[in-house]
């Protein structure tokens, strides 16, 4: 028997990346998952490739009309959720003098204010003892040039995972962040010009960390397990920040 056998799991950004490798490792471990996304093609393979146990939500949570759409697809499939895994997120590479208030409205919109509402809105179905994974990212803990509001919007969701495990303690429902280090999705992808660009960006992340490499989606996915089940029974309100190959401990 899987660690969230019969559990409910709710992935948002679950379509690729960190958030598509932890989706895959809570269906093994016996969870039903509901994914969500932007967009529709990506999230049908998403689908195909986890194959069972598994629900597909489009949708933007940076609009909470598409936010209510999830939870009220929730409640009517499953009726409440044992673990969120918040793992939406948008990066755009941009100085300070250079961006715009439609940079930092888009980033804010999607990465701490999704991140609140999607959190807010489920607090009806969320079961006693549920866990909450707030994905953050290790920026938020450095001064990486033209990562000003990215850090600042990962630096929010490092400060609602105190604030709520706080809140929500009398409930037995932990909340953590996971803040990870450079990991190899396309997120990285988007943040440059051209592939070529992509990669040398990949391997200066490679060089500048102590294990000699960036993430692997699995990488994450393992610690967002360990958070999401009662493995880190006895966690709530931390920055799970290690899982970035040394980059900000060494």
């Amino acid at each position: 028997m899987g660690k969230l056998e019969g559990r409910v799991a709710v992935v948002t950004g679950g379509s690729s990346g960190i958030g598509l490798a932890t989706a895959k490792r809570l269906v093994d471990e016996g969870a039903f998952v509901f994914i969500t996304g932007r967009r529709l093609a990506q999230l049908e393979e998403a689908k195909a490739s986890i194959g069972r146990n598994v629900a597909i939500v489009q949708g933007d949570v940076s609009k909470l009309e598409d936010i209510e759409r999830l939870w009220a697809t929730v409640e009517n499939d499953k009726g409440g959720v044992d673990v969120i895994i918040a793992s939406a997120g948008v990066v755009e590479t941009v100085t300070l003098k250079d961006a715009t208030p439609e940079h930092f409205d888009r980033t804010f919109g999607v990465n701490a204010r999704g991140t609140f509402f999607t959190i807010q809105r489920a607090l009806p179905l969320l079961r006693d003892g549920a866990s909450i994974v707030l994905v953050a990212s290790c920026v938020a803990n450095m001064g990486i040039p033209v990562y000003t509001t990215y850090a600042a919007t990962k630096a929010a969701v490092r400060s609602f995972a105190r604030t709520w495990a706080s809140e929500l303690k009398d409930r037995g429902i932990r909340v953590n962040a996971l803040s990870p280090g450079a990991t190899d999705t396309p997120i990285i992808d988007g943040q440059f010009a051209s592939s070529k660009e992509a990669e040398e960006a990949k391997k200066s992340f490679a060089a500048r960390t102590p294990l000699g490499r960036i993430g692997r989606p699995d990488d994450l996915a393992a610690a967002a397990l360990f958070l999401a089940t009662s493995d880190s029974a006895y966690v709530t309100g931390i920055d799970l920040v290690v899982v970035d190959g040394g980059m900000t401990q060494v």
